[in-house]
């Protein structure tokens, strides 16, 4: 809890607790009312694909907004449109008008906002701690935070939704981003430092690539949460087949299983959480691609649902271990002036979980879940193999970076 000794994090903690109980509570209303209004498994997937897709594509060139401009009025702006958003679907909803064409659209307008705040709020976390040793405590505590409200959440929507209506959920949701905009009023940030020269926003993306890519320290771990993009998901993707389909289970079982999820994830992020430095990432990190290995495995050849449990507790273990972790080891290298960019490339390498979950899909539907999931562990093994191997020759803009930022010896990078 060492974070909570910096007056802005406490602000935006308070704040934000509340507010992503409300993002979940949307999210949960849109997946239902999509199905609700055109039947049609597609169109759900079509409304979550709106609003990834802005994410996945956008947010390597939206990061340069956030290294250009003040970060606290930026996110001020960002959360206002994402209230405003929340407020049109609730009025839709509820005067009775929403159409599957108007829920997506709302919903693609809410990942461009996605887009640029995304990368912004994960850089503004370095601006909000006092002291630079305390920002893996607080990213570990965001993702506590996060998991807390991705349990909550969409319990508290089914309750809404079925008492009231999904336009309700988006109400609340509307209302919740009240504390987060007066947190962010309310925060004293030190300016930060006049950029050296006036430069095109072009010319910033091309700088930002050229960084990472002569980062070993930020190139790693940011390949490696793309790999586990691709495949370290599909125990989750592939959750309602193996509840519905091979244990012949309902939508009580896949809830289980989405519920021992958060709870592995939770206990991640408390273990995160109580790491003092950055020298003892890299060894959880690598633990965590273990497990992602372990739990596909373990799903892939439970014999009793009672394993699978098992599986998926692992399963969300490991997602916060290897997620968290490079979120804070890249967060610990990256130089201030060009955080936001790097951000942005971070959430991009995450964006591509929706492909994976696709060639998930395609690889249970030609071979089974079961096979399906045994290919996901072997791409993650591979994963696991590269980059538990430690680097020969540390890359010298590195050490200018870990320099710049105060960070742990390179032979501690992922």
């Amino acid at each position: 809890m060492r974070s909570f000794q910096s007056r802005n994090y406490r602000l935006f903690f308070s704040g934000q607790a509340i507010s992503l109980m409300g993002n979940w509570m949307t999210t949960t209303a849109s997946m239902w009312l999509a199905y609700k209004l055109a039947a049609s498994p597609f169109h759900v997937g079509l409304v979550g694909f709106a609003t990834q897709i802005p994410l996945l594509v956008l947010a390597p060139f939206t990061g340069v907004t956030g290294d250009r401009l003040d970060r606290r009025r930026l996110l001020i702006g960002l959360q206002v449109g994402s209230m405003l958003q929340s407020a049109a679907l609730a009025a839709v909803t509820l005067s009775g008008n929403m159409t599957i064409s108007v829920l997506v659209g709302l919903s693609f307008f809410q990942g461009l906002i996605n887009a640029f705040e995304f990368p912004t709020r994960q850089s503004f976390v370095a601006e909000m701690v006092d002291k630079r040793e305390d920002l893996p405590n607080a990213i570990a505590l965001n993702s506590s935070m996060f998991n807390i409200a991705r349990l909550l959440g969409p319990a508290v929507a089914g309750i809404l939704i079925n008492r009231w209506s999904a336009g309700v959920c988006y109400a609340v949701d509307a209302v919740s981003y009240l504390p987060v905009l007066a947190g962010l009023w309310m925060m004293r940030v030190k300016p930060r430092p006049p950029r050296e020269r006036v430069t095109k926003p072009w010319e910033d993306f091309r700088a930002g690539l050229a960084y990472v890519a002569g980062e070993g320290g930020l190139r790693r771990p940011l390949l490696l949460v793309a790999v586990n993009g691709l495949a370290g998901f599909g125990a989750s993707t592939l959750a309602s087949v193996f509840a519905g389909g091979v244990f012949a289970g309902n939508a009580s079982m896949l809830g289980h299983f989405y519920s021992a999820i958060g709870a592995g994830a939770l206990l991640s992020a408390l273990v995160l959480g109580t790491r003092t430095s950055v020298e003892q990432l890299r060894p959880w990190i690598v633990r965590g691609t273990v497990l992602v290995v372990l739990s596909s495995v373990v799903i892939a050849v439970s014999p009793s649902v009672w394993v699978a449990y098992v599986g998926y507790f692992i399963s969300g273990t490991s997602v916060v271990l290897v997620m968290a972790g490079c979120n804070t080891l890249i967060q610990s290298r990256v130089a201030d002036d060009k955080r936001s960019r790097v951000m942005g490339l971070f959430a991009t390498a995450q964006g591509v979980a929706p492909i994976g979950s696709l060639l998930t899909g395609l690889a249970a539907s030609a071979w089974g879940p079961r096979v399906a999931l045994g290919l996901c562990a072997a791409v993650m093994a591979v994963a696991a193999a590269v980059f538990a191997k430690p680097r020969t020759k540390p890359a010298a803009g590195t050490a200018r970076a870990a320099k710049a930022v105060e960070t742990a010896p390179l032979d501690l990078e992922v």
